[in-house]
């Protein structure tokens, strides 16, 4: 036999394909040729599945080898083809039977020494196999849990190519899925130890419940980090979909956290402020792989000194927010990222920073203006929450470490109001108050009364308040209300929204 297939799957983006990797055992030159637009990682596989095959106990056939890789015109990228080619090289010597291999999709690279080692974006391959009705995989043994997550494909894993080869022999078993460690609980920062800071807590707790943007300025040591790293703490854990979305993202980029093959908790993001626009929305050769920004899909990016970051990477941020998702067009084509996001800022009030805060800054107006300048005014007017902080005093410091309320407890409130939002707006398939549409709320039955949105009206007509921002109050609003357990807002939770978004502590 001089002709074999085997099942791969390629990625463009998180879109899946399953892929035909087909070769063919001619007369002619020795020699291996690759077709089927692959790009140069996988150009290299050549010599990678040589001398795996070699050092694995096999014999080269030298014959003239092409392989090729369907649907053609399909861009193929990286070392996830190398096990499939492999097995089809030797199939079509005749030196492998290929039938115990039948619909069974082959997914690793190969080390020189004939290891199978892992791959970036296992499990949207997996997901994408299951798509197309195809229910065994095998797998690299450091892959091996997260593609296990896929329900309905058996999954087996192999750490060597001599392992491979000897099942399809029959003479030796393929590796079982290893067990999952179990995460320790008590790992994560918690609320309670943030000392003081009333209004940045009810600040985060209205975030987390409402999925609404927060920006925090204060005084270094004022605690805006503390409270930005703790809002995944109060956040509901993903359901399986999003757990899914969120792993497959971060499985692309080989960004998944050892021995945690699903992501159950929202992600935090925290980039450096020297970070590039690249790293942040996503970039590279050919396809581009995804960013901070798509590495939080459903979690919380949170910028630290924002200020500091570039103007371009910091300005890129705008799109994303308001449609949830990253285009990215290369000359190999375009990639979507999902970008469902809750965006945190933390900045000082001014270069100096004195941590007294404004009475021993020594900073000029000017130069206060034009340091929160960096921030656009487009950028702050997507920003639902626009907390102020004030320095710890020492009252706060001498207090029990942990007196405040411990995350657990406001993650309580938060999921509750998170359930009545999501019964509220089910019809419409919205989960927060954060989506919901400026329009929707300004219609009936959602509209509220005039008496409640009067002095909300006079801030548009100062010009101190944008449309978006009407809009923004009326969603945070709802927010406190479902906080607060009651069926809508009133003037109060109008008044509480609109000194959280114009940051004013009174």
């Amino acid at each position: 036999m001089s002709y074999a297939k085997a099942l791969a799957v390629g990625l463009v983006g998180l879109a899946g394909h399953v892929v035909e990797v087909e070769a063919d055992l001619a007369a002619g030159l020795p020699g291996l040729t690759l077709t089927g637009l692959p790009d140069a990682a996988l150009s290299e596989a050549r010599d990678r599945v040589r001398a795996a095959l070699v050092n694995s106990g096999e014999e080269w056939p030298n014959r003239r080898i092409t392989v090729n890789l369907l649907p053609a015109a399909l861009p193929k990228h990286g070392s996830v083809f190398d096990v499939a080619i492999a097995i089809c090289v030797l199939a079509g010597s005749g030196m492998l039977p290929l039938a115990p291999l039948g619909g069974v999709v082959l997914l690793g690279e190969l080390g020189l020494d004939g290891t199978v080692r892992p791959v970036r974006g296992v499990l949207p391959c997996v997901l994408a196999a299951a798509r197309a009705g195809i229910t065994r995989a095998v797998v690299p043994v450091a892959n091996a849990r997260e593609a296990a997550l896929v329900p309905g494909v058996h999954v087996r894993a192999t750490d060597s190519l001599r392992r491979l080869i000897d099942f399809v022999r029959g003479s030796g078993p393929l590796l079982d899925v290893p067990a999952t460690p179990v995460p320790d609980p008590n790992d994560k920062p918690d609320l309670a130890d943030v000392v003081g800071q009333d209004l940045g807590r009810r600040g985060l707790e209205i975030a987390a419940a409402g999925g609404h943007h927060l920006s925090l300025v204060g005084p270094p040591g004022a605690g805006k980090t503390m409270l930005a790293r703790r809002l995944p703490s109060i956040l509901p854990p993903l359901s399986d979909a999003a757990a899914l979305e969120v792993t497959a993202v971060h499985s692309i980029a080989g960004a998944l956290p050892v021995g945690t093959p699903m992501i159950r908790h929202p992600p935090f993001q925290a980039p450096h402020h020297t970070s590039s626009v690249q790293s942040l929305v996503g970039g590279g050769a050919g396809l581009a792989r995804p960013g901070a920004i798509s590495l939080a899909h459903l979690g919380v990016l949170f910028l630290d000194e924002a200020p500091e970051f570039g103007t371009r990477a910091l300005e890129t941020l705008r799109q994303p927010l308001e449609c949830g998702e990253v285009v990215l067009s290369r000359s190999r084509g375009s990639t979507r990222y999902p970008a469902r996001i809750q965006l945190v800022l933390a900045a000082n009030p001014c270069p100096c920073a004195k941590p007294a805060g404004d009475a021993a800054c020594e900073c000029s107006p000017l130069a206060r203006r034009r340091y929160l300048g960096r921030l656009s005014g487009p950028l702050l007017d997507r920003m639902d929450l626009q907390v102020e902080l004030t320095a710890v005093t020492a009252a706060h410091l001498m207090q029990d470490a942990r007196g405040g309320e411990p995350s657990a407890v406001v993650a309580e409130r938060v999921a509750k109001a998170r359930m009545a939002a999501a019964a509220r707006w089910a019809a419409h398939g919205w989960a927060t108050n954060a989506e919901v549409p400026g329009p929707v709320l300004r219609s009936r039955p959602w509209r509220l009364p005039r008496p409640s949105t009067v002095e909300l009206g006079r801030w548009v007509d100062r010009g101190a308040l944008s449309a978006r921002g009407f809009d923004r109050v009326l969603r945070i609003s709802w927010t406190v209300a479902d906080l607060d357990g009651r069926p809508g807002p009133d003037r109060g939770d109008v008044a509480e929204a609109l000194g959280m978004r114009m940051g004013r502590t009174g």
